[in-house]
């Protein structure tokens, strides 16, 4: 991965006069594992620069443009022939504005060095969502800094993946609690955010009460004329940064009592790091840059001097206080180091995602129609039959009924409701965090939104799965393909009840075959066992969403049980859905199909290798015998003993004869093919499988016949 990192205009990437912010690009970039694929881009005055990759973007300012504004115009034009994968911008939201313009096709990760609040393109609210929506992640310094990011964005909804925190870094050396000297330290600006006036005036009444101690100071600041003296306080001016880590190795106590907001602090961190006592002020992120020290109560000249005469005086727990602060101190550059390279290693994951671990429970965002508005008339789908085996396997799963959310979202801005139904699935996953997305027949969720959800989660699997004929020859071929295909390049798996084998237009590496699933929930009913005064059950709907025939409406099947049935003398037929009878639901549909012998499972189209619609799963599941067409290559999984195979008109007409006039072979024949159907092709096995597949886990093939290498 090619990585670009914009430094902040006039953030001198040069040990001569450093900032925080070259200081942790420059210490953490040694230790990355793309160091060498990265290049730091710049505006350093001075002519010594840190030993890495750098590029200098010369900047003059313009009429009506600021100089901020010319300094990524010059980045712009240096990446379009630099075309990195990951733009890192540190401590400059507003620059994601300028470079989202012409470098829209690039990858953003944003730090925060000091309060986003603070900072112009981070200001408001709106500002925020803006970073929010085009940052791949945005990094704080702590945890502090991500809460003032955070502030009054209560109804925005915020993927917590996006929000980091990382916090700066220090070299921790090799160091002798013995060779600290009675030395009492403060490091940086001279100023009164930095508390500089109190550390003097309380240093002053130390040094004259305790005459062998001593004070250094390091830093400086033009603005500010503070100035304290005393014949034991020596002060240094700015240092260089390895000058100031020398300091801090001989020193015993450490001073950083800010009356601002620190974001995190450096030199609290820094004299952590090498075995300092460190005093600090309550204030921002200082907190987190100890893991052991002291924490002004009130930051006042009594109470900072009260704290040093008190490590002063206990040289006991002075030491102590060294050696914990250094033993617990973990921020090492290594670390940091690391955690950076796992969220670029995490955007690099978005093409070949993580696989999860085996034993886990997961999280399942389910994405189908489960009918709400239709007041449970469609309840009994496939859809709902494959999340019964979900949650019986011991996941979490969250129904998300798409076409009920677009139903009630449609309006004038959006017609289709497809806008609503998106921002609504972005949301849910911010607040759910899915491991697994299923989606089935979710024509209306975008591919985009799949993508950039996949992208900002990248152990995140998205699976789908489509039940409707695929046959060239068959109804809705063109409509049915694209709805496959729309989102088949973002989708980890692909599962239908049609053999991807005979599929030309799919990729079958990650096309699958799953049959349609029964419930023994659902299918509850054992004809095989009683006495049915109907021979032969059919039945066809025009609009499963209407729930009544269409009168413009003509189906192919209709021709073929009117042949049928003329066929078949003295065979008692039970069809419904065409001459005029209303299709049958829900619980109807059982009262009626409980009085039949046999069911014909046959649907739209010609045959077509393993497809059927989820009426099989009602006949057989049932205990009826099933009647299907033999060029749907079923013989693969059932037997002539436990399903009817018919190759023609005749050759059905033939069977349902036979099968009338026996009772004990009908018995015997639906018996044996519920129970196989039941065993080997329901919701618990297919969800099973659809899990499995999604995760690339081995497969069982004795524990699901229908898999295929």
């Amino acid at each position: 991965m090619k990585i670009s990192i914009l430094l902040p205009y006039k953030e001198n990437y040069s040990p001569s006069y450093a900032g925080a912010v070259s200081l942790f690009i420059n210490e953490t970039n040694k230790f990355s594992k793309f160091n060498k694929n990265t290049t730091i881009f710049g505006y350093t005055n001075y002519d010594d620069k840190f030993n890495d990759k750098y590029t200098n973007i010369e900047t003059s300012k313009k009429f009506f443009s600021s100089l901020n504004k010319e300094y990524v115009k010059n980045f712009i034009k240096l990446e379009e022939k630099n075309k990195s994968n990951l733009i890192e911008i540190h401590n400059r939201p507003i620059y994601l504005n300028y470079l989202i313009e012409k470098l829209s096709d690039r990858n953003y990760i944003l730090y925060f060095h000091n309060d986003p609040l603070s900072m112009s393109g981070s200001k408001s609210v709106n500002e925020r969502k803006f970073l929010l929506k085009n940052c791949y992640r945005i990094i704080f310094n702590s945890n502090w800094s991500k809460k003032r990011f955070l502030e009054k964005m209560n109804s925005v909804a915020i993927n917590s993946e996006k929000l980091l925190v990382i916090h700066q870094s220090a070299s921790k050396n090799k160091i002798n609690i013995k060779n600290k000297k009675k030395i009492i330290t403060f490091v940086g600006k001279l100023n009164l955010s930095k508390g500089y006036d109190l550390f003097g005036k309380a240093i002053i009444q130390i040094l004259n009460k305790y005459k062998d101690w001593n004070a250094y100071v390091a830093g400086d600041e033009p603005r500010d004329k503070i100035d304290f003296n005393h014949k034991n306080l020596i002060k240094l001016g700015f240092q260089k940064h390895s000058e100031i880590i020398k300091l801090y190795k001989k020193t015993s106590i450490a001073v950083v009592c800010s009356r601002w907001d620190e974001p995190f602090g450096r030199t609290s961190l820094e004299a952590s790091a090498n075995g300092c006592a460190v005093i600090i002020s309550n204030r921002g992120g200082l907190p987190e840059t100890l893991t052991n020290g002291v924490i002004l109560k009130k930051l006042t000249v009594k109470e900072i001097f009260r704290r040093i005469e008190h490590l002063i005086l206990n040289s006991k727990k002075r030491i102590n206080l060294q050696r914990l602060s250094y033993k617990n101190f973990y921020l090492s550059h290594q670390f940091v180091s690391r955690q950076i390279d796992n969220v670029r290693d995490n955007l690099n994951k978005f093409s070949a995602p993580s696989i999860l671990n085996k034993n886990n429970k997961l999280r399942i965002l389910h994405v189908t129609n489960f009918n709400e508005r239709h007041n449970g008339r469609l309840f009994f789908n496939t859809g709902r039959r494959i999340n019964n085996g979900f949650i019986r396997l011991g996941h979490s799963v969250l129904e998300f009924s798409d076409r009920d959310i677009v139903s009630r979202n449609k309006n004038y801005r959006d017609l289709s409701g497809s806008k609503s139904l998106n921002d609504k699935l972005v949301k849910t996953c911010y607040h759910f965090k899915p491991d697994l997305i299923v989606l089935g027949h979710a024509d209306l969720v975008s591919a985009e939104v799949i993508a950039s959800l996949k992208k900002e989660y990248t152990n995140l699997k998205v699976a789908q799965w489509f039940l409707d004929p695929l046959n060239s020859r068959g109804p809705d071929y063109l409509k049915n393909k694209k709805r496959i295909t729309d989102k088949i390049d973002v989708i980890d798996a692909n599962f239908l009840t049609t053999s991807p084998d005979v599929l030309k237009f799919l990729n079958k590496t990650n096309s699958h075959f799953i049959p349609n699933p029964c419930d023994d929930s659902m299918e509850t009913l054992s004809n095989y066992k009683n006495y049915c005064s109907n021979d032969v059950f059919f039945a066809l709907s025009h609009g499963v969403h209407r729930g009544k025939l269409k009168d413009s409406s003509r189906d192919d099947r209709e021709a073929f049980i009117k042949k049928l049935i003329k066929k078949c003398n003295n065979v008692r037929f039970d069809i419904y859905g065409m001459n005029g009878v209303q299709p049958i639901w829900a619980d109807q549909y059982f009262k009626i199909i409980s009085n039949s012998k046999m069911g014909l499972n046959l649907s739209r189209g010609e045959p077509i290798k393993y497809y059927s619609s989820d009426r099989i799963t009602q006949i057989i599941g049932n205990g009826l015998v099933t009647l299907i067409d033999e060029k749907t290559f079923y013989r693969d999984f059932f037997n002539d003993d436990e399903m009817v195979f018919y190759s023609s008109l005749n050759n059905l007409a033939e069977k349902i004869h036979l099968i009338s006039k026996n009772e004990k072979l009908r018995k015997s024949i639906a018996m044996k093919g519920k129970k196989k159907y039941i065993k080997y092709f329901n919701s618990n096995l297919v969800a099973d499988y659809i899990i499995n597949t999604a995760l690339e886990r081995k497969i069982n093939k004795k524990k699901f016949i229908w898999h295929k290498n």
